[in-house]
């Protein structure tokens, strides 16, 4: 069976991203923090289309307890891997860089760029070894331009950005892609308490992107037609940033 591993899975962009391996036949290994009842509407969705899940609960911000977690679900797979890596879990802090707290600054910095650290190196191994991966990396319009009031976020994301493509190359001639996903704004619980109707304004295509549209994206990228793209950050925004 092939594996697939989703960070912060439990619902909005993880949620679908989700549903759509389920689609390609991966077992979808759903990561969520302290959601659990979210978790369980993504697992049981998935079953509910003949598709295959299950949970597994930790902290993507923990090194430690990062480590641990996937090594024992190693040792409970011992002839898997997880061939595809979706690093997605994300959260926000917004505010004005003179008014963020350092408890802002450092839960946005290591949820969103620590995270891939975390949870990246304790699965590569396996997929040099088998010389097959995918991980996609799931950054942000924030980290390409930058966003007053997301000093934090953006940086996390841009460092995102970066890592991907540092990392693409160190693992290119083992037939591992690492490519990113920017999304514009998306149809989530991560835009609750922006200004909708003036964002909105700002788009070209006259409204916000849906979870689906992404994690069809997603499902490409992680697809054996998508084995030359590589060290790539793709834009799905409705022309907000080109």
């Amino acid at each position: 069976m092939k594996y697939a591993l989703v960070t912060g899975g439990s619902r909005g962009i993880g949620r679908a991203v989700s549903i759509k391996l389920a689609e390609m036949g991966f077992c979808v290994v759903i990561n969520y923090a302290s959601n659990h009842e979210e978790a369980m509407k993504t697992l049981e969705e998935i079953q509910s289309i003949g598709g295959n899940a299950e949970l597994l609960p930790f902290d993507v911000s923990d090194t430690k307890q990062c480590a641990a977690v996937l090594d024992l679900w190693q040792e409970q797979h011992p002839n898997e891997y997880i061939e595809v890596l979706v690093n997605n879990a994300g959260i926000r802090r917004d505010n004005l860089m003179v008014f963020v707290e350092p408890e802002d600054w450092f839960s946005v910095l290591n949820t969103n760029l620590t995270s891939f650290y975390n949870v990246t190196k304790p699965l590569l191994t396996k997929m040099l070894r088998k010389k097959n991966g995918r991980i996609i990396n799931m950054a942000s319009l924030s980290g390409l331009k930058g966003l007053a009031g997301q000093t934090n976020y953006s940086a996390a994301k841009g460092g995102l950005i970066a890592a991907t493509k540092a990392l693409a190359q160190e693992v290119a001639k083992k037939k591992i892609t690492v490519n990113a996903v920017a999304p514009g704004f998306i149809k989530t619980d991560m835009v609750e308490g922006l200004d909708i109707d003036g964002l909105t304004a700002q788009i070209p295509a006259g409204r916000f992107g849906e979870a689906k549209e992404v994690a069809e994206l997603v499902g490409f990228l992680a697809s054996e037609n998508a084995g030359y793209i590589n060290g790539e950050v793709i834009s799905i925004n409705g022309a907000l940033y080109t």
